[in-house]
């Protein structure tokens, strides 16, 4: 018998010392430090504990054993605390482990939808499991099932799971489970079409939450390059772009909501996103959350947004390279122009290639993207390298020929602004010789 009196636990099951998981040896350990010499040690020894943890769960499940299931569940959940992973190797455990949760999201349902448990009952029960991090992915799973169940509106599960998994600050496992939450649900969302709208909510409901969980992904993700020693910037940034999936798929799963439309993506989901990303204040998160926008949502989209888009680029960090922002929103937008006018040129007897000369675009998008670069010239112009503003003027001139070939002027404006900017290098050089 153990200490507590309680029998001891049978050979091979894990024992109750053994379910700390990686993260609280390190704890115990004090000064454990992850190199790559031991993270094969470190990923072998934390996937071995899933899987036996994993199969307890479903031997348990296959003896309807409820309690048991979660127990193991949150034993196998509880290796995801470790903070001796890279995040290269954490992903691989938490796909390990997240496949073996799946087993016990099966279990859930069919215990629902048998009425051997009402959805809330299973709801109050996974909140009584001790540590967080397994807490939050149990609630996260049943949570799914109480959204499938439809015994309450989606809209008021998603408000609280994506608030009670602010109860994880890491950075690391914070965005793991903000990822879990995001794909669980992803199908859950009471969008326009969809089974869950109506009592579940609306699709206003669905922006909400996949927008909360975007911000507070965004916010954990730029954390990690304030964590640790000034010496270990670059091995956190690497880190950082190996992470950024994770934020971007919010901003995919926004992009295929039904309900939002041209309007509703001006009024809602741009002004929220663009807002994300100046208060960030963040060289890394800036350019590529709004590459995201630039690939992700519809031409349509950003023909309707194009000055706010543009207004967002003049208030980024000194050290973003906002021509190469610019220089992709230019280039998609000539591709739409070209497609649409082949589209046109093929409906209207043309061939299949059309009339691909035709421009597309509004008449005011060369002028904001010139107004842009104008001030990009005024505010940073001492802090842009000379070939930037040059190759960022090209990328103009590629623009208004490609979408407006008959405006010769727009040629002549952007090989003029090329002689001004040339003009200025070299009065400023003439200048800094003369004080010499």
């Amino acid at each position: 018998a153990s200490r507590t009196g309680r029998p001891a636990a049978p050979r091979g099951r894990p024992s109750a010392r053994r379910r700390q998981g990686p993260s609280a040896r390190m704890a115990s350990s004090q000064g454990a430090v992850p190199t790559e010499d031991n993270q094969a040690k470190y990923l072998a020894d934390a996937i071995r504990k899933v899987k036996e943890h994993g199969f307890y769960c479903k031997r348990a499940m296959d003896s309807n054993d409820l309690k048991g299931a979660l127990s193991h569940a949150s034993d196998l959940l509880r290796e995801l605390r470790t903070s001796l992973l890279t995040p290269k190797n954490y992903y691989d455990l938490y796909m390990r482990a997240v496949d073996e949760v799946h087993h016990l999201e099966d279990f859930l349902s069919q215990l629902i939808a048998e009425g051997k448990k009402t959805a809330s009952e299973l709801y109050e029960e996974v909140q009584s499991c001790g540590d967080v991090l397994p807490r939050l992915y149990l609630l996260v799973t049943v949570g799914s099932c109480y959204i499938a169940s439809r015994q309450a509106p989606a809209k008021d599960i998603l408000t609280d799971l994506v608030e009670m998994a602010k109860g994880v600050q890491h950075p690391m496992r914070g965005l793991f489970l903000r990822n879990y939450l995001a794909q669980r649900t992803k199908d859950k969302l009471p969008d326009t079409g969809s089974k869950y709208e109506g009592d579940g909510g609306d699709v206003m409901n669905a922006v909400d939450f996949v927008l909360r969980n975007f911000a507070e992904t965004t916010r954990l993700w730029v954390r990690m390059q304030h964590q640790g020693p000034t010496k270990e910037k670059k091995r956190r940034e690497k880190e950082r772009q190996d992470l950024r999936i994770l934020v971007g798929t919010n901003l995919v799963r926004l992009s295929q909501l039904e309900g939002v439309d041209a309007q509703r993506y001006v009024d809602a989901v741009l002004p929220k996103i663009l807002e994300q990303v100046v208060s960030c204040k963040d060289a890394i998160a800036q350019p590529y959350l709004l590459d995201c926008v630039i690939q992700v949502f519809p031409d349509e989209f950003h023909l309707a947004t194009l000055d706010p888009f543009l207004e967002c680029c003049t208030k980024l960090k000194d050290k973003v390279n906002v021509r190469i922002i610019l220089e992709a929103m230019m280039k998609r937008l000539a591709a739409g122009a070209r497609d649409a006018a082949a589209e046109e040129g093929a409906a209207e007897g043309g061939g299949p290639n059309g009339d691909a000369r035709k421009p597309r675009t509004p008449p005011h998008a060369f002028e904001a993207f010139t107004a842009c670069a104008n001030k990009l010239l005024e505010s940073k112009a001492a802090s842009v390298d000379l070939a930037e503003l040059l190759r960022l003027e090209a990328a103009l001139l590629e623009f208004a020929l490609e979408c407006y070939p008959g405006r010769l002027d727009y040629v002549n404006h952007c090989f003029a602004t090329c002689a001004a900017v040339l003009n200025a290098n070299d009065e400023r050089k003439a200048g800094g010789a003369a004080d010499d």
